[in-house]
């Protein structure tokens, strides 16, 4: 469509510059008539004179008095003198022709379609084809073109100057700072309670919100809202355990530490919820385990609904319903361990470390996959990523906040003008990224100290939410830096919206 678009273009172009060319040689030949007839005009005005001249002298000579103005008006010119000969008549007919070829015929069309064919015709009967558009451009003309598509479509280059460098680092320094002493690992972190409590907070409302009238006398009012989710919303891949039920005898190892974790149904994120559905539609429940996607049949699992959105639907409020039945622990599984927080679910897409089966570390010389599974199982859960998240916000917005603030006191820049920017301003972009490297170095080195080589321990330490963060930033750079220099979606649709103003 695009194409044909511009090859449409391309013809009413070179129509509409030829027949430019052709105007311009008319209007040469119109000149050259005009300058001839002006010349004959003066030679018979000066003709004219002398034959006045000549009258006047002979009327002199006889001694009679010139007719008056009304004697020559009431004079009759005899019909013989005003004859014109054959040879005249061809000599007037031509230059009347000639006159009437000096303007050329003009292309009309009633819409964009016939105009474009109008053109293609005109094109035609002077043994004429289209050219590229940008060679029916002069020099000058090529160069003003380059110049407008530079300013209007050219990518903006990082102009950061070392106060913002200086601004960036800082506010990395700090969101580092409250990223180790405030958050560090799951049972020693001071944020991870408030985490644990806020999310306490939501599963009995959600409780609530389903019929859940509280907790008998005496009993923990999360574990009664618990297990009251976990029966209103029961789905057929919550096994527990990797042997000895559910058919899940022998074929990998997984405990109510870890089943969060490996049971994809569980995983708070994309991959979950597709894992989810399939499952629930297919009665199987599916698992990873070092590096494997293990998927058995299970108890058969009806659907509700009697269509297939309908069933959709009913899949995926069963997976988030059962989902918020865990994300505090399972009813059984709170007060299991030490720190009494149970099993909750993984970070989003932190399931995928799973797949990275590469790595001998420690003692026991395990995998990755094998190390991110232990690293789960002490409590780095979905609760402490909401920790981890707090110093990657903080970072975030100081960044952002401090930015605006320089732009606004420094350069001069308006309040609107500052806030309409936003992610699309290359120096903010290399702000965030400086800010995020400056946080997650600060991050590393600490969780390097403390660990002592202890590869559970750095991760246990280590602030993945960050880590992401300035990967998503350096990836951005990376594209940025090998991209073009013109902003190829600015130009797409500055394109589309003048073939559109052009069609209507």
């Amino acid at each position: 469509m695009m194409a044909e678009k511009l090859n449409d273009a391309e013809t009413v172009v070179a129509a509409q510059q030829a027949q430019l060319v052709d105007l311009q040689n008319r209007l040469s030949i119109l000149g050259q008539k005009t300058r001839e007839l002006e010349e004959r005009n003066t030679e018979q005005s000066g003709d004219l004179q002398d034959i006045s001249d000549d009258i006047a002298s002979l009327y002199a000579r006889l001694g009679v008095a010139p007719p008056s103005e009304t004697q020559l008006k009431q004079a009759t010119i005899p019909s013989h003198l005003l004859a014109i000969s054959p040879n005249e008549n061809a000599a007037i007919e031509k230059s009347v022709s000639d006159f009437s070829t000096i303007i050329p015929a003009l292309i009309l069309g009633d819409d964009w379609k016939s105009y474009v064919m109008a053109s293609s015709e005109y094109l035609r009967q002077r043994n004429m084809a289209p050219k590229d558009i940008y060679r029916s451009f002069s020099a000058t003309e090529l160069e003003d073109i380059h110049k407008n598509i530079e300013e209007s479509f050219g990518r903006k280059q990082v102009t950061c100057d070392k106060y913002d460098y200086m601004i960036a680092g800082t506010c990395g320094l700090i969101g580092g700072l409250v990223d180790i002493l405030y958050v560090g690992t799951p049972t020693a972190s001071v944020l991870t309670p408030a985490a644990d409590a806020s999310i306490d907070k939501v599963v009995q409302l959600f409780a609530r919100l389903n019929g859940w009238k509280g907790p008998k006398e005496g009993s923990d009012p999360i574990a009664s809202a618990i297990g009251f989710l976990e029966k209103r919303f029961k789905v057929n891949y919550d096994q527990a355990h990797g042997s000895g039920k559910n058919g899940v005898d022998g074929l990998f190892k997984m405990g109510t530490k870890n089943h969060h974790l490996k049971s994809m149904g569980h995983w708070p994120d994309i991959i979950g919820l597709f894992a989810s559905i399939s499952d629930q539609w297919k009665d199987t429940a599916t698992f990873v385990s070092d590096g494997r996607v293990i998927v058995i049949d299970t108890t058969t699992f009806e659907l509700r609904g009697n269509t297939v959105l309908a069933k959709i639907y009913g899949g995926f409020v069963n997976w988030l319903g059962h989902l918020l039945s865990d994300v505090a622990g399972s009813s059984g599984g709170r007060g299991q361990d030490k720190s009494g927080r149970g099993s909750g679910l993984p970070i989003p897409f932190y399931g995928l470390l799973q797949f990275v089966t590469a790595g001998n570390f420690g003692q026991h010389r395990q995998s990755f996959a094998q190390i991110a599974v232990q690293v789960f199982e002490r409590g780095y859960d979905l609760r402490h990523g909401m920790a981890l998240a707090l110093p990657v916000m903080l970072t975030e917005l100081l960044t952002r906040f401090m930015s605006i603030v320089k732009n606004y006191f420094v350069g001069g820049i308006s309040w609107q003008s500052c806030l309409s920017v936003g992610a699309s301003s290359p120096n903010l972009q290399r702000m965030l990224l400086v800010a995020h490297g400056s946080l997650v170095l600060l991050d590393t080195a600490d969780a390097g100290l403390r660990s002592g080589g202890n590869t559970i321990v750095f991760l246990l330490r280590a602030n993945l939410i960050a880590w992401t963060r300035f990967g998503t930033l350096a990836l951005e750079e990376i594209l940025s830096l090998s991209h073009s220099k013109l902003d190829t979606d600015a130009v797409h649709t500055a394109l589309m919206s003048e073939y559109e103003r052009m069609l209507h």
